[in-house]
């Protein structure tokens, strides 16, 4: 897939590991309440597994049981894009239409998950 295949699409960015505990316990939300309910109509949502090979995120994958797309990024090169290398893996990150940020989460925060689902809801109208 190329970056500009994205553009005009409402972007969902969620960064994790197979090691990070917060990671494993948001996926299947993410699953359930958000790929599940927008995959169909457009919504663009990729796991960006950080600093780990290939076969560790199939295995991952398999563990979690997801369906949503979950990408490489060995050397935390896109992570870094969006946060200091040292900081903490889990976030997910909202980018709409016009390919401004207008979400960020970190750790798992029902509330503040609430608060991403509402704002996905009403880009993807």
């Amino acid at each position: 897939m190329d970056i500009k295949d994205l553009r005009g699409k409402v972007v969902m960015l969620q960064f994790t590991a197979s090691w990070c505990g917060v990671c494993r316990k948001e996926m299947p939300f993410i699953e359930s309440d958000i790929w599940n309910v927008y995959k169909d109509r457009g919504l663009k949502l990729f796991g960006i597994d950080r600093g780990e090979p290939l076969e560790k995120v199939k295995e991952f994958t398999s563990q979690m049981k997801i369906t949503y797309p979950l990408v490489l990024d060995e050397d935390s090169g896109i992570f870094t894009l969006f946060a200091d290398k040292a900081a903490g893996v889990t976030r997910n990150i909202l980018v709409d239409r016009d390919g401004k940020m207008v979400y960020l989460t970190r750790l798992y925060d029902e509330a503040e998950f609430e608060g991403l689902k509402k704002k996905i809801a009403e880009l993807m109208k």
